[in-house]
Order: C-alpha cells, then structure tokens, then sequence
C-alpha cells in the first residue's frame, strides 16, 4: 500500500465516525419533525398542501447553498443571545442536513397513511378504537412500508449531502473529498468517495431488511436489522467517545499552502504534547468568526483578507504599519493574538501566458485594462465578490470579455490550456514560475499587502507552552521555501502530500 492511501485510510476512523454522527442526527431530528406532521396532514388537506410545497421548496435548493445560508443566519442569532450558540461545525450543519432530508420522509408518510384501506380503518372503528388506537394498531403498520422506503430514500440523501458539512466546519467524509480536490490528490478523493458511498449503500440495505420484516409482519429480520445498526452506529462513534488531553483544532482554508501550513503548525504542536485535530476548506469569514469564537485555535491568514473583509478597509498602509493595526484590531475586538507574520507574503497577483505577454506588450495592470476587453477572466471562487477585486477596478479601467471562477486546482490548467487568458493567481504559488507565466506589476499599489500571519483564538493567546510551540515559525519562512512547498503538493509528477511538504518545511526551518 502506498503512501497516499496509507494516509488516507489513517483519517477515515475519525471522519466516518464525524460524519455517521452528523448524518444519523439529522435523520432522526427529520423524522422526528415529519411523522408527527404527517398524521396531522392526513387530517387536514391544507396542512398537507403547505407542508408537502415548504419541503419541495427547501429541496430545489443546493446542499452546499443551504449549509452556507444557515452560518450567517446562526451568527446573526449568536450575536443576539450573547454569543451562547454556535454558527461553526456541528449546528449548521444539522439543521440544513435535516432540511434536506424532510421532503422524502414527509411525502412518503403522507401517501403510506392516506393510502390505507378504508375498510381497514372502517373495521377498526367498528371495533370502538380511539383514534390513537386506530392509528398505533391498524394505520401505523399499514403504512410503514412506505414510510420506511421515504427513509431510506433520505438516509441515502442525507450521508451524500453531509460530505459538504466540510465548509461549515463540521468534520466528514468530505474533508478527504476537498482536500483531495484542492491538491489533486485523486487518492482521498476515491477514499472519501467509496467510504460515503459503502456507508450510504450498507445503511439503506439495512434499512431495506427492516421495511421487509415490518412488510412480512417478520420481527426477527426487522430486529436485525436494528441491532446491525445499533452495533454499527457505537462502533463507527467510538473514536469520538474516546477521551483526549490538549486536543487543538487547526483551521485552513481551500487550498495547498493552508494545508501545508496547518500540518506545519500540526506538527510543532504534536511534539509540544498536543493532540490536533485538521478543519479544512473552510471560508475566509467562516474560519475568522471560528477562531474569534474559540471553535478553531489557531490558523495562518493575510493581511490583506484582514484588511480588507474583516476590518472593511480600502486605504492602503505600509506592511509593518498594516501589521501593527491589524493586531491591536484583532485583539481589541475579537481577543484574537496575532503572533506574527511567518515571514512571506502570498498576494493576489495577475498572471497572463508568456506569449500573450511578449506579443501583445503586457507588464503592467495598465497594460491589461488596454486589452482586457479581449481577454477571458479566471479567478478563484472567491476573488471576484472580494474587496480587492473591486479595488483593482477602482484603480484600473479593466473590463474583462467574460469572467468565470475556478477551483484554484483547476485555475493555472485553465491559463495553461487557453481556456482563460489571465487569472488572479497566488504569488507564493510554484505552479507560477513551473508554467513561466508572467505576473504583471501592481504599480498603483490596489492590492493591499498579504503577509501570512499566525492567528490564535482568544483562549490559546496566554497558553504559555502553545505560543512557545508557534514562536520559532514567525518571520522563519521565505517565499522561496514556500512556493516549493506548493509545487511539491501541486505538481502531477511526484506529487507529495501537505504533510509531506510541511515535514520539508520544517526541516528547512531547523536548517
């Protein structure tokens, strides 16, 4: 077994006992929500009418859509209640998951109950049974084969869409998926795809064996079935029961440099006695909010994202300035410490081919905006709804022919292949100089500085041993160093893992 797959199945334990947990809470939460408004639908047409059309509504809308409404929304009610509830990982993701899963639960229930023979529930009122009695003795069972079929359709819905609980910060099988996507490493994406899909495919035929056995009136083929799935749901948890010391949470966002510098900072907190725990492909304001409420502790971020997204700054000040205003700002309104700049800076940075570069006489963002009407824009999912996007329009006259956003894997193959024809590349990125595209000159300064710099969560700052641990990082690593890091991740031949990259890293740090 290489490499790469040793790695990968070292993560699944923890992530499949995260993502069963998070998948059999929403589940239950929907059922617990449909059946009860089930019955009172079969009594009421108008019930149904609105329950059945708010459930339809709530499934046109993208999975990854939903999880991303529910984390503002939870912030906004956090901020209201006094910071008592939490907008990251676990809640956000149960409520949109258990949105997603009403509408086949709900349908089903409706149609299995109002499908009932009517002289079935004609003998049982002949019988003088209550309601409750007609409905535990003679609906109940009738109906529960479909009921159960809506189930399993959401049981099976429900473990696909919680993979994207990853960007809310909610562990999963998806962290394997998206970090496998951001560094093309094709090996975690299979290893979360199969394991999504065998815990998808093992519940739904388990719960086939119960609908068979509630089916056949077979008590023994339903009881297996539950006790299968009672074994398998302590097994499967059981890596979460398991009690740890100095357990510390990592954040990073959706691409390679985040995760190598958080196995980087992983690492020296390992040796320091810590246990660490990775949440990657987290959004920029979502990973900010995350350390401000001490759901993450500590994570690298820019200057410049600071800057610009969080302080909601356009002027521009020198580097050390920057970082001086940026600490006091983050200290005095979040608690958050900035220890300090690792010592590069990865800016937004536009990059065309060589060719275009040399024929057409670009060097400069003045350059650009004289051609820009011919040219394609590729940019990073975020870039084109960020500040700086719309600073560098403010100081350039650039109006691209067509603007699409990328997959930062996908974004240098686009340039490469002419399928855009610039792209807001990152400056610390090794895919720059192995494709020798040319990154054109800033020289109205639009863009504001991107120092990387080391951010601790209001609890981690007077954390002696832990600041201690991080200390030797800041001002340690050159740009040089970590654009070979990054090429080491995002190169196609001899592709290395982040934590193979961070473990080069390091070592070049004790160099």
């Amino acid at each position: 077994m290489n490499e790469a797959w040793k790695q990968a199945l070292a993560r699944v334990p923890e992530l499949l006992a995260a993502h069963v947990q998070i998948s059999v809470s929403a589940l239950a939460l929907a059922m617990i929500i449909c059946l009860p408004l089930a019955i009172w639908a079969t009594r009421s047409p108008r019930v149904a009418a609105v329950a059945i059309t708010a459930a339809s509504l709530i499934q046109t809308i993208p999975g990854l859509a939903l999880l991303a409404l529910f984390y503002p929304l939870l912030l906004g009610i956090s901020a209201l209640v006094g910071g008592e509830i939490s907008a990251f990982g676990f809640l956000p993701a149960l409520l949109a998951l258990t949105l997603y899963a009403l509408l086949p639960i709900l349908r089903n229930a409706v149609t299995g109950l109002s499908g009932v023979d009517p002289a079935a529930k004609q003998a049982a009122d002949g019988l003088g049974m209550t309601s409750a009695q007609k409905l535990y003795y003679v609906e109940a069972p009738l109906a529960a084969p479909t009921i159960m079929a809506g189930i399993r359709t959401a049981a099976v819905w429900t473990i696909g869409a919680a993979t994207l609980s990853t960007t809310v910060g909610q562990p999963s099988l998806g962290d394997l998926i998206f970090a496998g996507l951001q560094t093309q490493n094709w090996t975690l994406v299979l290893a979360g795809c199969l394991f999504s899909a065998a815990l998808a495919i093992s519940v739904d035929l388990l719960l086939g064996l119960i609908e068979r056995g509630i089916r056949e009136r077979r008590r023994i083929l339903a009881g297996i079935g539950m006790a299968i799935i009672a074994a398998g749901l302590l097994v499967a948890t059981l890596p979460l029961m398991i009690a740890r010391d100095n357990i510390v949470v990592i954040g990073a966002k959706g691409f390679s440099e985040q995760f190598i510098l958080a196995r980087l900072i992983g690492s020296r907190l390992e040796e320091a006695g810590y246990t660490v725990r990775y949440r990657d492909a987290l959004g920029s304001a979502v990973v900010f909010q995350a350390l401000s409420a001490g759901d993450v502790d500590v994570y690298v971020d820019y200057s410049g994202t600071i800057w610009t997204n969080q302080m909601q700054r356009t002027d521009s000040q020198s580097k050390t300035e920057m970082l001086d205003v940026i600490a006091d700002w983050t200290s005095a309104n979040h608690e958050v410490k900035t220890l300090g700049a690792l010592g590069f800076e990865n800016t937004y940075a536009f990059a065309v081919r060589p060719e275009d570069a040399r024929e057409k006489s670009i060097k400069t963002l003045d350059d650009l905006a004289r051609v820009s009407s011919d040219f394609n824009f590729g940019a990073d999912v975020e870039f084109l709804e960020r500040p700086e996007w719309r600073m560098v329009q403010a100081a350039y006259p650039i109006n691209f022919k067509a603007s699409r956003s990328f997959n930062p894997t996908f974004m240098y193959p686009a340039l490469a292949s002419g399928e855009v024809d610039v792209i807001s590349a990152f400056s610390s990125d090794g895919r720059i100089a192995a494709n020798n595209f040319v990154v054109l000159e800033d020289q109205k300064g639009a863009v504001p500085s991107y120092e990387a710099i080391l951010l601790l969560a209001p609890d981690r700052g007077d954390d002696d041993a832990f600041v201690a641990a991080l200390n030797p990082l800041i001002g340690a690593i050159s740009v040089a160093n970590m654009r070979e890091a990054n090429y080491m991740v995002d190169r196609e031949d001899d592709k290395k893992t982040p934590k193979q990259a961070a473990g080069w890293l390091n070592d070049k740090l004790k160099e």
